[in-house]
């Protein structure tokens, strides 16, 4: 991969050779195991029976090149932007009112999770939509994610990145534009809320980073019992990641770059835990699918360099108090979404919040796991918007 200048917008496609793959299929055959877990569900992490049949697949039965063609499908770029070229996809749309969207993935998300919905996005008409919801989209891979470049300084945290993004979606062409996210892409949008430098009209977010209101831990309504239940949920059995790659980034990054069996089984995890999937993550997303997010971290071997995201966020993006928002906002909260703040917590911050719903499917990987569903979100919460 070649570094693209300042100036530069340059055609891209993912293309593994030959060498990486071969080299992928002895590391995965060359696994050292550990231990069988001691319980028979997933509390102690991803059970080793499941991983040895994924590895096994991954290994002999999952064939990269027809994933590359899919990956490859829609058309991406790189854009040298700050100091750093990022990989994009920019699918645009052939109707002249279409408005451009901005929409950011997170951790351990990729750009795959937005394939399906690129063409209902783009071209509504053709999937049973209406043309006049018609959208120019641009997924952008996070700095140290996927083909983007990974920082080799400090200062690359959501703030520097939503700066980043607004410049980018200028580059482009685009002087206005929405913007949505969930996970560190909600974290992302929310930061450009926050700028409003003048170009972003409006946000979608299925990921709303709010706090409660005061008072709420001593008289909490049935919606805020829900939030804290949840809140309390993932800090005593889900946030090992988190505190891992906030504090320690690196150290966890030799074995992720080096392991794809680590990498796979750091993910897919997740993938497990956040997806509204009945504890078989191929219920909310096909293995292959799993596979191809998988693989945008294994090839470009952005293991460390995507866990930095959060050393360089949590020192200071949360660490404050949290900014209003005065952007017109939506938000779509899925059911098995990790965090559920209540309309009322999202309000404070996101002060014009125009659009509202809570769905009862669907998880984290929204668009990945609920592509019809998001879709519809989108477009609803964008037309009052346009």
């Amino acid at each position: 991969m070649t570094a693209v200048s300042a100036a530069a917008i340059q055609p891209f496609e993912v293309r593994a050779s030959d060498e990486e793959l071969a080299d992928l299929v002895r590391r995965l055959r060359a696994t050292r195991w550990p231990d069988r877990e001691t319980v028979d569900d997933w509390s102690q992490g991803i059970p080793l029976a499941y991983v040895k049949d994924l590895i096994g697949y991954w290994a002999a039965g999952y064939d990269w090149r027809s994933r590359e063609s899919l990956i490859n499908r829609f058309p991406q770029f790189r854009v040298g932007v700050g100091d750093l070229s990022v990989h994009l996809y920019h699918v645009r749309s052939r109707h002249s009112h279409a408005i451009p969207l901005l929409m950011t993935h997170g951790w351990p998300g990729s750009v795959v999770e937005f394939l399906k919905v690129l063409g209902p996005l783009t071209s509504p008409e053709e999937h049973g939509g209406d043309p006049r919801d018609a959208f120019h989209v641009v997924c952008p891979s996070l700095p140290g994610y996927g083909f983007s470049d990974k920082p080799t300084q400090r200062g690359f945290g959501v703030e520097r990145i939503a700066e980043l993004w607004d410049e980018l979606m200028i580059r482009l062409g685009y002087e206005s534009y929405f913007a949505q996210g969930g996970d560190w892409g909600a974290a992302v949008t929310t930061q450009i809320g926050v700028q409003n430098r003048g170009h972003c009209r409006g946000l979608h977010l299925n990921l709303p980073i709010a706090r409660p209101r005061p008072g709420a831990e001593e008289s909490p309504t049935p919606a805020e019992r829900k939030a804290f239940a949840a809140m309390n949920h993932y800090a005593k059995s889900e946030a090992g990641y988190s505190t891992q790659q906030s504090t320690r980034p690196q150290t966890v990054g030799y074995g992720l770059v080096d392991s794809p069996v680590a990498q796979c089984a750091w993910i897919i995890e997740k993938f497990w835990a956040w997806t509204d999937c009945d504890g078989v993550p191929e219920n909310a997303v096909s293995r292959d699918e799993l596979l191809d997010n998988v693989m945008m971290y294994w090839l470009p071997g952005a293991g460390a360099s995507s866990a930095r995201l959060y050393w360089e966020s949590f020192r200071a993006s949360f660490a404050a108090d949290l900014p209003e928002i005065t952007l017109p906002t939506g938000c779509s909260q899925f059911a098995k979404e990790l965090s559920v703040p209540p309309r009322e917590w999202v309000e404070r911050r996101y002060t014009n919040l125009v659009y509202w719903n809570e769905l009862p499917r669907g998880g984290h990987f929204a668009a990945f796991e609920q592509p019809v569903t998001f879709v519809e979100e989108v477009r609803s919460c964008f037309r009052k918007m346009r």
